[in-house]
């Protein structure tokens, strides 16, 4: 819910970031706008002020500089009032007019257009937006107040503001990294382009929000006494999904219940080493889900974002994503690049290097031609960095190359293929050269032919390391891969023919002998000789491969039946331990394992796992039984899944070392892709871990507890 204020005095409290210099220019903006704006009312029926004092606060959120703020309270004064800019100069100086006239500039730009006929008519021109990107923080601040008082609009208008804000400003606002204006833009856009599915979406997270703020409650303070019992100092809060999130995954075909997200955490902690301490306690307590993991802070975002994020099996076994950062990272996350900069003398060198990074603003506008869009347009060309050049597609997209880029520059820029395949281009309807240097405005046309491939010379022509590098790419492979593959497939044919499964053959132990004999360093180079016919394909097999320790293990476990011990009195069945009590073979519980025991006709108790899919609809002959202090080995199978690399099995027993865990039987259900490994082990506590290890191979692709 956002908070809307009325009064200057309600800015000021959210303005305690600046000194108290800033607050008598603010206070002098105020004093100005409101009587410039005076009698002025908007379609909401309020006073005109409190528009830009809305403005002011939003960006006061993210902890804008006071020149911005002071100009999100006059930015409407020249578009608005008879106010001229050479006025706003004498009264507030050349910064602050300047972030006027740009947020002015900018709100003439008709940034979408409904009818196809409409938009090709217009003149798409790159935009080099502004060279102060707090004007696009005023924009922004500025759309975001507008969406919140849409209702106010026609339909037809809501719609059209909902799509341009959802198809131009937000994907700005994720650029800039300013998660919080984004993810309100989003839901508002979704509002009303689509409010039938929003109130859809709505009435189902709301009809779940008790049980999920429960689960929440509860998972916060599990976590929070881990870090307490380790030393970490640390703050945690739950974290709700956005509608429009929530709407994007179900409209890539997810059903609502199957989205991982809904219970979710957000841990702070003070130091970057202590997000991968926290990091590894949490995963110690609960297991992670595989293939979930992403580190941002090693390898931060675009935009600076940096976070550790998980999803892990919480409380009761439901799914929790858990997000760990520092204090300063949760401020880039929320205010974006706005905490990193600095305007108060000059520019910052954080300044200068991320305004290199911000080719996003400049991009293809639709824009009416009228003189003041023309003499507009001018005025911007002039202020785009002159490091680059700007030039587009025949579609009108625009590409960002170094000056002195050639038309292969950009077809490789395009896409590699485009590169690869190049045969001419037409620069503004003029056929040129290919080493033709390119200028601002550019259009240009790639042709290109399928059996067309780049040349030696290109290297030379080209500007850009990365099409260079392509190109030495392409030619190095190109030359050996037409015989790597005819080498390839000769000698699969040949283990089809004799009746050798591929994975067996690409062993180690027996690539390793192969090309020792040959003297080649990989099997590429085996392939090539085979293509040329260099080597005869009875030479590969005239050694005979010894058995490997996986034969071994495979030998003396495969298929191997594994009994489970007496179980008396190691369960309690309703207060007593004087019951026959077996163990589930559907879903063989260790011992910590959630338990549930089934009455069964004439053979007792049978104990099955809670999760087990074979008594989740049973309601009647349910009784509870728990386990006792238990010292004993249970069995329990689990699947795995690899991608049929080398030493599977030897790395799958190797993992057991110094644990008290054993491999009894493995079956192999896909050759070197899916086993059922059972193994005996005394808790779910070290079952968890042995998974864990597992997992951390890369070429293990999962590990689960197997149902029957």
């Amino acid at each position: 819910m956002y908070i809307k204020i009325n009064t200057l005095k309600e800015l000021e409290n959210n303005l305690s970031y600046l000194n108290t210099d800033s607050f008598s220019v603010i206070e002098k903006a105020y004093d100005y706008a409101f009587k410039k704006h005076l009698n002025q009312k908007r379609l909401s029926g309020e006073d005109y002020i409190i528009h830009p004092l809305n403005v002011a606060f939003i960006l006061s959120t993210i902890h804008a500089d006071c020149d911005t703020i002071t100009a999100a309270l006059l930015h409407d004064i020249v578009e608005e009032t008879d106010t001229t800019l050479d006025e706003l100069e004498s009264e507030f100086g050349p910064s602050i007019s300047k972030l006027v006239d740009g947020i002015t500039k900018i709100n003439k730009l008709n940034l979408s257009k409904e009818n196809d006929s409409e938009i090709s008519t217009q003149r798409k021109i790159l935009v080099g937006m502004t060279e102060d990107v707090r004007v696009i923080f005023l924009k922004l601040a500025d759309r975001l107040h507008n969406m919140r008082t849409l209702w106010a609009l026609p339909v037809e208008n809501q719609k059209a503001n909902a799509k341009e804000t959802l198809d131009i400003l937000t994907p700005i606002a994720h650029r800039l990294g300013i998660g919080s204006i984004k993810s309100e833009l989003e839901d508002l856009s979704l509002r009303y382009l689509k409010p039938d599915v929003y109130f859809q979406i709505v009435e189902q997270v709301n009809a779940t929000k008790k049980q999920r703020d429960m689960y929440v409650s509860k998972m916060i303070e599990s976590v929070s006494n881990i870090l307490n019992e380790h030393g970490i100092k640390h703050e945690i809060k739950g974290r709700s999904k956005s509608i429009y999130s929530i709407y994007k995954k179900l409209d890539k075909g997810k059903k609502f219940n199957e989205i991982y997200d809904f219970l979710a955490l957000r841990v702070f902690v003070s130091k970057e080493e202590e997000c991968y301490q926290a990091l590894g306690y949490i995963h110690s307590k609960f297991k992670p889900m595989p293939k979930r993991f992403k580190d941002y802070i090693a390898m931060p975002k675009t935009n600076m974002y940096q976070s550790l994020h998980t999803t892990v099996f919480g409380i009761d076994e439901r799914i929790f994503e858990i997000q760990i950062r520092t204090y300063e990272m949760d401020k880039v996350a929320e205010n974006g690049i706005a905490s990193h900069w600095s305007y108060k003398e000059g520019k910052s060198d954080m300044q200068n290097s991320m305004e290199q990074k911000l080719q996003f603003f400049r991009v293809l506008m639709d824009l009416n031609t009228t003189t003041d869009d023309n003499e507009y347009m001018k005025s911007v060309k002039e202020d785009i960095l002159n490091d680059n050049i700007y030039v587009f597609t025949p579609k009108g997209d625009v590409i960002e190359l170094p000056i002195g880029s050639t038309p292969i520059d950009f077809a490789y820029r395009v896409h590699s293929k485009v590169g690869d395949t190049m045969v001419s281009a037409i620069v503004n309807d003029n056929i040129v050269p290919l080493d033709y240097e390119l200028k601002d405005n550019d259009i240009i046309k790639i042709n290109t032919n399928k059996n067309q491939s780049p040349s030696y010379e290109w290297i030379n022509m080209c500007k850009t390391t990365g099409a260079k590098n392509k190109i030495k790419s392409y030619l190095s492979k190109n030359e050996k891969s037409i015989n790597v593959l005819k080498g390839e497939e000769i000698l699969k044919s040949e283990l089809k023919r004799r009746k050798i499964p591929i994975n067996s053959f690409y062993k180690e132990e027996n690539l390793s002998k192969i090309l020792h004999d040959i003297k080649c360093t990989d099997i590429s180079e085996v392939y090539i000789l085979l293509a040329t016919n260099k080597i005869n394909i009875e030479s590969i097999f005239e050694e005979v491969k010894n058995e490997t320790k996986e034969d071994l293990i495979l030998k003396k476990t495969n298929n191997k039946v594994v009994t489970s011990p007496m179980v008396k009195g190691d369960i309690i069945v309703d207060g007593t331990s004087n019951i026959k009590v077996n163990l589930a073979s559907c879903c063989k519980p260790v011992y910590e394992d959630r338990i549930v025991g089934y009455i069964t006709k004439g053979n007792g108790i049978t104990v099955h796992r809670i999760s087990c899919p074979n008594i989740s609809e049973v309601d009647s002959r349910i009784i509870d039984v728990a386990w006792l202090n238990v010292s004993k080995k249970y069995p329990t199978t689990l699947l795995i899944r690899a991608d049929g690399s080398k030493n599977m099995l030897v790395n799958i027993i190797a993992k057991t070392s110094n644990t008290n865990i054993v491999v009894e039987s493995i079956k192999t259900l896909q050759v070197d892709e899916l086993y059922e490994i059972t193994v005996l082990t005394s808790s779910v506590t070290e079952l968890n871990k042995y998974i864990f290890d597992l997992e951390m191979l890369s070429s293990i692709i999962s590990v689960e507890r197997k149902f029957l």
